[in-house]
């Protein structure tokens, strides 16, 4: 008997390691069976296999899974041993181990990295992603959608979708069901941003979602679920989870009849047939004499419901029709009883509520599920939770150069200007920064600008490059921050871009650069275009800084001063250098005594007289008085120049205020910053120690929260206060409303200055600490350091330490903030 257990187990067994051999076997193609299914045009997922490391095991055998799935949709799934049938164009790159290919129509269509295709889920949607197209969009911006709205009306219905990263379940999901029916919807995908905003809905949403956009047919009788102006379509939200079975019924119910008219009681009304059998029903009596108002109040809870339940109109008016008249509505669940519940209700909000409650009942569990499987989550380093988020929001790189250790000489000596990002792949700037990069790239590609060369490093792969030390071949020092831009030119050291991370200001920096600085400016033309035309098309609308240097010849003290000054400003600011009988002609103009530099600040009008400074015995000091002289008499603080105003080191005299909402307002705001600058003139020589700077709420949000961090509330605005004084962290705040006054502010800072004003808060000081004591990994190696091995008895002791005290619990840093205490965070 058990010789033949074991027969029928070792058979069992044997079998199944036969279906996974004939599995790999069946996914494993040979360089002919690749020529012959790429000249038919069939569609073909493959990766060219290299070398085999941990990684790309588990990778492979994901691959296998996705055969059964993927085949379909009409996609081969295989890989191709380079080490037996190498592929010259496929296997020969190292990079190209970590990429898989997909072919269609008979040459290669797209491919992705391993880190995007890292599971079935993740392969099965990339790939049906690609493949649909246009039949699936993805918009970042609520602009974008609203074009797409007003490109499907009348044509299409739209199904707009959430999920929380690209390659999930369901990300799956919705690729499936798109692929269904994507010739009659068109699918739109988003991943979060100000589209979310729009919808109303939580800027980190838990749950993945769907709403159904009712674009095709736009009719005025229709009540939308969600309130919309008239260039929206109207929507309705899909409220259970996100998987290819519900998003199906969800789109089945939505073409069924909005409302049904029976003659009949409930109870003789058969459940709803498939693909419906789910699908709860309500009914609503009518009545002879309001037969029309009742159909309209029917039509209106038909669309509240829409999407959750069928809808019936019963009319009393049939003989069939028994309902005792006490009762007006009634409804069945079919998942838990075919039974009928009569009900007499009051409003359409009783109704509704028999739904929704139950429907918000299962999203709070589900959402408790989800934070208990995330508690671990919540302790990890928030860099790395953004990384996860984004794992698989991998880039389009055609339009960029991947520079590396073998190519980099080559690559650069071909462009008078290469641009480089030094990247790491699992930093979450870095990654959020390369898309700005691309975009960039595309747009320099688009206006025709070809003297750029926009190329990346990754330098988690490319360490020897990115870690280069000084005196090597490469013309930078090792790269100690991520990510970080380089502007490279032949036989030039390179230049560091230290402005924001944001591709709106990388590519007014880049084009900056292009021109030379200093500018040789030999003729009043000349001089006339580089003060008053656009450096290019593109900034037509952007005015920069403009400065002229006056050197009378080449061998005067000073030109070597300004012009490695002019090297350290290219990109921020133009700068011309005049030469021969015009340096004359402008210093007699200026009562200038050459060397001597003429600065026309962007923030003045165009006629304005020239400000005036002296060439000095070093770049360095001539370059602060630069910043200093460029900067208006009362600066309005943003986001962008707030570390160039700090890095001053002055205190802050700094003004807030509020969003115009007319004519009247935009001209009191005006009168105040006026007013500051009414402070700077009359305080003279006492106020340099100040920076008097204003922030307008309307422009810069994070002012609100500067603001109320610096006071523990928010106070009425405008508000004036005074931070980051020399001699302490205490913050002072100008008497509420109390009127802004030259005279009034002065005297107010005397008395801050003598000790004799209260201050309103106190700075916070510049510590980071972990986000739990569970990751102040310092601390514990010190504290490893410092204590003495253990003895056997203390490790016997040691071993019976109750657990469960060592345990941690995140806090949030608000879970003890004291508000009366007024501490807060550094600008």
């Amino acid at each position: 008997m058990w010789a033949c257990v074991a027969f029928v187990l070792l058979w069992i067994r044997s079998a199944g390691c036969t279906e996974k051999a004939n599995m790999s076997k069946r996914i494993e193609y040979t360089a002919a069976d690749f020529y012959e299914r790429l000249l038919s045009g069939k569609m073909m997922f493959l990766y060219f296999e290299q070398q085999v490391s941990p990684t790309i095991s588990l990778f492979l055998v994901e691959l296998e899974k996705s055969a059964e799935a993927l085949q379909d949709y009409g996609v081969l799934v295989g890989k191709v041993s380079c080490q037996k049938e190498p592929i010259q164009t496929y296997c020969t790159e190292a990079k190209q181990q970590h990429t898989a290919f997909l072919f269609r129509g008979g040459r290669e269509f797209t491919s992705f990295s391993l880190d995007t295709v890292f599971d079935v889920n993740s392969i099965v949607a990339e790939v049906l992603f690609a493949i649909l197209g246009d039949e699936v969009r993805y918009v970042h911006t609520d602009a974008d959608l609203l074009a797409m709205e007003k490109a499907a009306k009348g044509k299409k219905d739209i199904v707009l979708s959430y999920v929380r990263s690209l390659g999930t379940e369901e990300h799956r999901a919705l690729m499936e069901t798109a692929y269904v029916y994507g010739s009659k919807y068109q699918f739109i995908l988003i991943t979060g941003g100000p589209v979310l905003k729009q919808l109303r809905v939580n800027e980190s949403p838990q749950l993945s979602r769907v709403w159904f956009l009712h674009c095709r047919v736009h009719s005025t009788s229709m009540t939308p679920v969600t309130p919309v102006t008239s260039e929206r379509c109207p929507l309705t939200q899909m409220r259970k989870a996100l998987s290819t079975l519900n998003l199906h019924t969800f789109l089945q119910l939505l073409e069924a009849p909005l409302v049904s008219e029976v003659y009949v009681d409930p109870s003789s009304v058969p459940p709803p047939q498939s693909p419906y059998q789910l699908t709860p029903q309500v009914f609503l009596f009518s009545h002879p004499a309001t037969e029309h108002l009742d159909l309209d109040t029917a039509t209106a809870l038909a669309w509240r419901l829409r999407g959750l339940a069928m809808l019936l109109l019963v009319h009393r008016q049939s003989p069939a029709v028994k309902t005792p008249e006490k009762y007006n509505a009634a409804y069945r669940l079919p998942e838990k009883s075919i039974e009928v519940k009569y009900l007499t209700v009051h409003s359409l909000d009783d109704v509704l509520e028999l739904f929704t409650k139950q429907e918000e009942e299962d999203e709070e569990e589900d959402h408790v599920d989800e934070e208990e499987d995330s508690h671990l989550g919540e302790l990890d380093d928030e860099v790395a939770a953004a990384v996860h988020k984004n794992r698989a929001h991998f880039q389009d790189m055609d339009s960029v150069t991947q520079l590396t250790s073998d190519n980099f000489h080559a690559e650069v000596a071909q462009s008078s200007l290469t641009v480089a990002l030094f990247y790491l792949k699992w930093d979450a700037v870095s990654m959020d920064f390369l898309s700005s990069f691309i975009e960039v790239a595309e747009r320099l590609e688009d206006s025709q600008v070809d003297d750029v060369r926009m190329c990346v490093v990754d330098c988690g792969e490319w360490t020897d490059l990115c870690a280069a030390q000084p005196g090597s071949a490469v013309p930078f020092r090792p790269i100690a921050a991520f990510p970080s831009v380089l502007l490279i030119r032949p036989q030039q050291s390179a230049q560091h871009y230290r402005g924001m991370l944001t591709g709106e200001a990388l590519h007014r920096f880049i084009m900056l650069s292009r021109m030379a600085s200093p500018v040789l400016l030999s003729t009043e033309e000349e001089v006339t275009s580089f003060l008053q035309e656009a450096p290019h098309p593109d900034l037509a609308t952007y005015r920069p800084d403009r400065i002229l240097g006056l050197i009378r010849t080449a061998s005067q003290p000073g030109l070597s001063v300004f012009t490695e000054a002019a090297k350290s400003l290219r990109g921020e600011v133009l700068t011309g250098l005049l030469t021969d009988g015009l340096v004359e002609k402008w210093a007699a103009e200026y009562a200038a005594d050459p060397p001597a530099v003429l600065l026309f600040p962007s923030w003045r009008k165009p006629t304005a007289r020239p400000s005036l400074l002296p060439v000095d015995s070093s770049s360095k000091e001539l370059l602060a008085n630069i910043y200093s002289a460029l900067l208006p008499p009362v600066p309005e603080l943003t986001v962008e120049n707030l570390p160039s105003l700090l890095s001053l080191g002055k205190a802050l005299l700094l003004l807030f205020v509020g969003e115009e909402e007319d004519e009247i307002g935009q001209r009191h705001n005006q009168a105040l910053v006026d007013e500051m600058a009414a402070v700077v003139e009359q305080g003279g020589v006492r106020m340099e120690r100040y920076l008097a700077c204003w922030i307008h709420l309307g422009r810069t949000p994070a002012g609100m929260s500067v603001l109320g961090s610096y006071l523990g509330s928010m106070p009425p605005l405008p508000a004036l206060v005074v931070a980051h004084l020399p001699t302490g962290d205490e913050v002072y705040q100008y008497p509420a409303n109390t009127p802004v006054l030259a005279s009034s502010v002065l005297h107010w800072l005397q008395r801050v200055e003598d000790g004799m004003e209260p201050p309103a808060g106190v700075l916070g000081g510049d510590s980071w600490p972990p986000a739990s004591e569970f990751y102040d990994f310092l601390k514990i190696m010190d504290t490893q350091e410092a204590e003495p091995s253990p003895t056997d008895g203390e490790e016997a002791e040691a071993e019976e330490v109750n657990v469960e005290e060592h345990l941690v619990t995140k806090k949030r840093p608000d879970d003890h903030l004291d508000m009366n205490t007024k501490f807060h965070s550094e600008l």
